[in-house]
């Protein structure tokens, strides 16, 4: 009877140590299986990241394009509205188209490139002449020629300005 119960405890022994042993197994699968599913979540969020940059980078660069047609309308405008004129309800009424314009380039993300009393960057500037001024700083813009705009931080168009030496 003794040999029967000793036969009996090894075998149960024997079960628990095979228990223990698959769920050690069931155990490291489940933390694989778990890594797997983090890894592969977070390059989906990578994914979603890029994605979503590289959509706004083409409406950008869609967006700079037809911009870009458009600015030289702009620039008779703003030429139209410095020129001298007898009629001042003429004058109003370029005014509101160019503010209009202004307007619609800022709904689209366009915003014009700050230049007057800025320091010269190569990135946004185009110097078309360089002057001597001594109450101005070297490198500070003093004049602008053409104005130049931008969206977000893409150029669409460099401002041409003139630079104090």
């Amino acid at each position: 009877m003794e040999e029967n119960n000793n036969t009996n405890e090894n075998n149960i022994d024997e079960i628990q140590v095979k228990k223990a042993d698959e769920l050690l197994k069931t155990k490291q699968e489940l933390e694989e299986t778990q890594d797997r599913y983090k890894r592969i979540m977070a390059e989906f969020d990578n994914y979603k990241k890029r994605s979503q940059k590289e959509r706004e980078g083409l409406y950008n660069s869609l967006v700079s394009d037809i911009v870009t047609s458009f600015l030289p309308i702009l620039d008779n405008l703003e030429k139209a509205v410095n020129a001298e004129t007898a009629d001042e309800g003429y004058k109003q009424g370029v005014q509101m188209v160019q503010k209009q314009f202004i307007d619609t380039l800022a709904n689209l993300g366009v915003t014009p490139i700050e230049t007057v009393g800025e320091q010269f960057n190569p990135e946004f500037h185009e110097a078309v002449s360089s002057v001597e001024a001594e109450d101005l700083q070297s490198g500070t813009i003093k004049e602008e020629f053409r104005k130049g705009y931008k969206i977000g931080q893409k150029v669409i168009r460099h401002s041409m300005v003139v630079v104090v030496n």
